[in-house]
C-alpha cells in the first residue's frame, strides 16, 4: 500500500467501523472500485483494525474503568459478564469460520453487500418508526438473556453489508435500549472480538511477516484510522440522542445499495 492508499483506507475504516453503515461493505467496494490487491487489502484491512481499537479504549477508558472496579471492588460482575455473553457468539463463529468467510466468493461479492446494506436499511428505518421500545434506563440493567440476543444477531455482521454495530443497535433497541445506549452497549461489546482479532494477527507468522514489511504504511492507516473512528464516535453518541435518528443511517444504506445495485445490473 502508498500512502495515499494508506489515508484512504484509514479514513474509511476510521468513519464506518462506528457509525451503522457497514465499515467492511464500505471497503469491499473502496477494493473493487480502485482494484487493491486482494491478498493485500485483506492482511492491511486485519492490521488496521489496531486503530480503531484504540480509538474505543481511549474514547471509553473512564466506563471501562468503571466495568473492572466494579468487578475487583465492588464485586458487580453484571455488566462485565453479559458484554462476554454478547461478545462470545461473533467471536466464535468468526474464528472458526474464518477461512472459510475470506475464501468464500459470496463474502466479497458486491451483490452481498448491497443486498445486506438495502436490507438492514429498511430495517433501521422501520425500528425508528415504530412507537417508543426503550423500557430500560441504560445498558447496566439489561438482562442476560437479552445480552445473548443481541450477541446472536451480531453474528450476521459476519456479513459484509451488515454492519456490526447496525445489528447490535437495532437489536438492542428490540431488547429495550434507547439509540444512545445501545451503541454504548454494541461498542464494549465489540472491544473483547477486537481484542481477539489482533491477537490472532500476531499469531500467525504470515501476518508478522506482512507487518514488519509493511510497517511505515500500517502505521499511516492506523494513525488516520484511530483519529478518524475518535470523531466518529464523538459524532455518533451526539447524533442518536435525536429522536428519529437512525432513519438517516437507513436511508443513506438504502440509497448506496439502490446505486451499486443499479450499476450491477448494468454491467451484468
Amino acid at each position: 500500500m502508498d500512502a495515499i492508499q494508506s489515508i484512504l483506507l484509514g479514513f474509511v475504516q476510521g468513519a464506518t467501523e462506528f457509525i451503522p453503515v457497514s465499515s467492511s461493505g464500505h471497503l469491499e467496494l473502496v477494493q473493487q472500485i480502485f482494484n487493491f490487491s486482494a491478498d493485500n487489502f485483506h492482511l492491511f484491512m486485519e492490521f488496521i483494525n489496531l486503530g480503531t481499537l484504540l480509538a474505543l479504549l481511549i474514547f471509553f477508558r473512564k466506563k471501562i474503568w468503571r466495568i473492572i472496579k466494579d468487578v475487583f471492588k465492588e464485586r458487580n460482575y453484571k455488566l462485565a459478564l453479559n458484554i462476554l455473553i454478547t461478545s462470545i457468539p461473533a467471536g466464535l463463529i468468526g474464528l472458526l469460520l474464518a477461512d472459510f468467510i475470506e475464501t468464500n466468493g459470496f463474502f466479497s461479492s458486491l451483490w452481498t453487500v448491497s443486498i445486506a446494506m438495502g436490507v438492514v436499511g429498511i430495517i433501521m428505518i422501520i425500528i425508528d418508526k415504530l412507537p417508543h421500545l426503550s423500557s430500560l434506563k441504560n445498558e447496566n440493567e439489561l438482562a442476560p438473556s437479552r445480552a445473548l440476543v443481541i450477541g446472536l444477531c451480531q453474528t450476521f455482521a459476519l456479513i459484509p453489508g451488515v454492519s456490526r454495530s447496525g445489528s447490535t443497535i437495532i437489536t438492542g433497541r428490540l431488547m429495550g435500549l434507547d439509540s444512545e445506549s445501545s451503541a454504548e452497549y454494541s461498542f464494549l461489546a465489540s472491544i473483547p472480538i477486537m481484542v481477539g482479532v489482533c491477537l490472532k494477527m500476531f499469531l500467525s507468522s504470515s501476518s508478522r511477516e506482512y507487518f514488519a514489511a509493511n510497517v511505515g504504511s500500517l502505521l499511516l492507516g492506523n494513525l488516520v484510522a484511530f483519529l478518524v473512528g475518535l470523531i466518529a464516535l464523538q459524532f455518533l453518541l451526539k447524533y442518536l440522542k435525536k429522536p428519529k435518528s437512525l432513519q438517516s443511517f437507513g436511508k443513506y444504506r438504502v440509497v448506496l445499495a439502490c446505486l451499486v445495485l443499479g450499476v450491477l445490473f448494468i454491467l451484468a
